[in-house]
């Protein structure tokens, strides 16, 4: 019967494929302490699979398609959240992302040195220990141009042994930092504050105004105090206004304000008291509606140039991306996807939404021209070679050039007609798939050297050199962040969790901070760091 079913499976790849993902996609739910290995399960479901019977390996293009496509959607992802976070948390984000990789980098060749191990299998202990696949593509990339056939298993074998403690690891070490640290949450809260923690849950309140703000207009207002609020009715007696950025308030107005509560506390002190009477409820002039962003001519452009106030006579109260709800600033760029909550005249709210699309079909579509049209791009960088001096050279590869260029992309968002971002939701699915077909296609491939590996002294040691190296390096960076970079700890736990690109560590972060602040941090180095360890892990090759 089992060799039946592996012959069906050997002369079915898709067949082969989808049971791979089956079987991976319940396994990775399975918790284990709080961990799971999420998506990842796939990768030892294939491994398990190939070190079954060799015949049991998908075709190659299925995990270079995988591999183009996830770092490519991860790229365009991150860029605009990249590009917010390193302007606020500057150069000690790339040193903090970089630094950690290089002493990450010097553990895996000297590891690999001290266990006598092949190159392939250092770039893999550093890939997993970091839990970083495009590093690991970059790794088999690499073996692969350079003619090593029978080195292209050694780095995922290595790899599968080191990622369980990579998650592990982590979590550990920010705990035990934060007890030989001592942290203060009073301290913490501070830096915080100073910092300007965002993507707090939005609040909405109605603020009766009793001081005298002058001729100032709210515009004015809003630029001059610095106010993370958006305003969206005034009451002025019996009359209701727009709160557009050209009116100024007086005392005896009502207003209603949209933002987090601390910022809500403050504006409200600056103007008046909390209002007991809740002006948003009448909606006889003015109503509130939530609109799908559909339309190309609306996204990447600054909220500034858009104008709505004066273009559409509204307000802009919400913007929600995924699950989270954004306050709209000048800055922000509309992407395809998402959801504004828009306050207008009942009269022009059929115009509004026809402005902004308003299908869901169409923020759902994927632009088939752009997205090839980048994948091919960063593919062509991928094959440049960058010199280093003394005839040597690198290169992006298969897994920095489209990520390279996808960040790019993903700061820029359009350019003239072309949107090169995705629709939140389609750029979900792309990465789920990259990333499923990355892991199920190079586990079978790797399989057949896992079984023997993982049963031997050598794989022990593995495995005790992946998890000394996650936590060295993970310990490292919070020391040198929160001491010498006076990090916040609730960021820079985020940093971490960025540093060996592992979501499932940042969610435990957020969990345990109970705050949104680790998202920062996680922004911040996550494009850095992975870019830095898809071009060292060339160098732990070059080196181990």
């Amino acid at each position: 019967m089992l060799e039946r079913t592996v012959d069906l499976l050997a002369a079915n790849p898709l067949l082969l494929l989808s049971l791979v993902i089956a079987l991976g996609v319940p396994l990775g739910r399975i918790a284990v302490r709080g961990s799971r290995l999420g998506v990842s399960a796939i990768l030892f479901v294939g491994l398990a699979a190939g070190a079954l019977d060799p015949r049991l390996e998908l075709p190659e293009v299925v995990y270079m398609l995988g591999l183009v496509i996830f770092v490519y959607t991860v790229g365009l992802a991150s860029g605009r959240a990249f590009l917010s976070s390193l302007r606020r948390e500057g150069p000690r984000a790339v040193l903090l992302a970089t630094g950690a990789a290089l002493f990450a980098a010097a553990l895996a060749i000297l590891a690999g040195r001290i266990l006598g191990a092949d190159r392939g299998s250092a770039a893999g202990l550093f890939a997993g220990a970091l839990t970083n696949t495009p590093a690991l593509a970059g790794a088999i990339e690499t073996l692969k141009l350079a003619g090593d056939a029978e080195a292209l298993r050694r780095p995922v074998v290595a790899y599968s042994i080191a990622y369980p403690m990579g998650v592990l690891g982590v979590v550990l070490a920010i705990r035990f930092a934060e007890r030989v640290l001592r942290i203060d949450p009073a301290e913490e809260r501070r830096r915080l504050a100073e910092m300007g923690a965002e993507n707090e849950p939005l609040e909405a309140t109605t603020i009766a105004v009793a001081n005298d703000m002058g001729p100032l207009t709210l515009d004015e207002l809003v630029r001059g105090l610095r106010w993370h609020v958006i305003f969206g009715r005034i009451r002025r007696g019996d009359q209701l206004l727009l709160a557009a950025p050209e009116e100024r308030l007086r005392p005896g107005d009502l207003v209603t304000a949209v933002g987090a509560a601390a910022e809500l506390a403050r504006v409200t002190e600056r103007l008046g008291r909390p209002a007991e009477e809740r002006i948003d409820l009448d909606r006889s002039e003015f109503d509130l509606r939530r609109i799908f962003v559909s339309n190309t001519e609306v996204a990447g452009i600054p909220l500034a140039e858009l104008d709505v106030a004066h273009r559409l006579g509204a307000v802009l109260t919400r913007v929600r991306r995924g699950d989270v709800d954004l306050l709209p600033d000048p800055k922000m760029r509309l992407e395809i996807g998402d959801r504004v909550r828009v306050l207008a005249p009942v009269k022009r709210l059929p115009e509004v939404t026809a402005w902004f699309g308003d299908s869901y079909r169409a923020a759902s579509e994927l632009d088939i021209l752009t997205f090839g049209l980048g994948l091919a791009l960063g593919l062509l960088a991928g094959i440049v070679p960058i010199p280093l001096g003394a005839g040597a050279h690198v290169t992006l590869g298969f897994a920095g050039g489209p990520f390279l260029v996808a960040l790019v992309l993903g700061t820029l968002e359009r350019t003239g007609k072309v949107v090169w971002a995705l629709p939140f939701s389609a750029g979900v699915a792309l990465r789920q798939l990259g990333l499923i077909l990355f892991l199920a296609g190079i586990g079978t491939r790797a399989g057949a050297g896992f079984g023997p590996t993982i049963a031997s002294p050598t794989g022990l040691s593995f495995l005790a050199a992946g998890a000394v190296i996650t936590f060295a390096t993970a310990t490292a960076a919070i020391l040198v962040g929160h001491r010498l970079l006076r990090v916040p700890m609730p960021v820079l736990a985020g940093m971490v969790a960025g540093i060996h690109t592992q979501p499932a560590v940042l969610g435990w972060a957020t969990e345990h901070a109970r705050s949104e602040a680790p998202n920062l941090g996680y922004a911040a180095v996550y494009p850095v760091a992975t870019l830095a360890k898809i071009l060292l892990v060339q160098v732990v090759l070059a080196l181990g």
